[in-house]
């Protein structure tokens, strides 16, 4: 499932990570990058010494991503990795990959990655090219989206970047593993849980709201891996 969640960042969101952005040191990205992927990343990233900055930055874009109710329901996380904040210049662009399975610094912090997210942090008018390229079984999917948007895709799909040709592309990225391993298991849930939503709202007392509540927490407890 590709989901696209809207406005997650506010103006004033926005400008203070720009603001942290200047004052952040960035270094050449395929210093985080796996080995395949160091052969066609080409971007820059805020560096990981540069901790407190970082901080500053997850605060603002995490604390409102993690809240965000479409967030929860459509990635249902279990363990979410820290961004990274990168930017393309002219010229920067990031070849087709699929994103490395496990990550993590080491034994005991590691995760699977089960989806991807990128946090749109300017808007599309402010660069040419640089879209983001996800392939799927029903074509490409081209994803470029206002300032303070958030795409969500599974991390198994391979996706790129395309060549920035003039400006600059500001986005964070991030990782996390669900409770529920499986993509589509993820996406029947969301779906279902936007008819219950809107059951539990309108018809509250009605036997089949009562049915498809039940239904939905017992897809959950039989689908999850804790």
């Amino acid at each position: 499932m590709l989901l696209h969640i809207p406005n997650v960042l506010s103006r004033s969101d926005l400008q203070a990570v720009h603001g942290l952005l200047k004052k952040a040191q960035f270094v050449d990205g395929k210093l985080s990058a796996g080995m395949a992927a160091k052969r066609v990343k080409n971007n820059q990233e805020v560096s990981r010494d540069d901790t407190q900055i970082l901080q500053q930055l997850n605060n603002i874009v995490m604390g409102k991503l993690t809240r965000h109710t479409s967030y929860q329901y459509g990635a249902l996380p279990l363990r979410v990795a820290t961004p990274f904040y990168a930017r393309y210049g002219s010229g920067m662009a990031y070849g087709d990959h699929v994103d490395d399975p496990i990550m993590g610094p080491g034994p005991g912090q590691q995760y699977r990655s089960d989806v991807s997210m990128t946090v749109f942090l300017n808007n599309p008018e402010d660069y040419d090219g640089g879209e983001l390229v996800i392939r799927s079984d029903f074509g490409d999917r081209t994803v470029k989206l206002p300032a303070g948007d958030v795409v969500m895709y599974p991390s198994s799909s391979i996706h790129h970047v395309t060549e920035v040709n003039k400006g600059e592309r500001i986005v964070a990225v991030s990782w996390l593993q669900s409770m529920v391993r499986e993509p589509q298991k993820r996406e029947l849930l969301y779906e279902l849980n936007q008819a219950r939503e809107k059951m539990l709202k309108d018809t509250p007392e009605a036997p089949e709201t009562k049915q498809v509540d039940r239904s939905y927490v017992n897809l959950v407890r039989m689908w999850s891996e804790l």
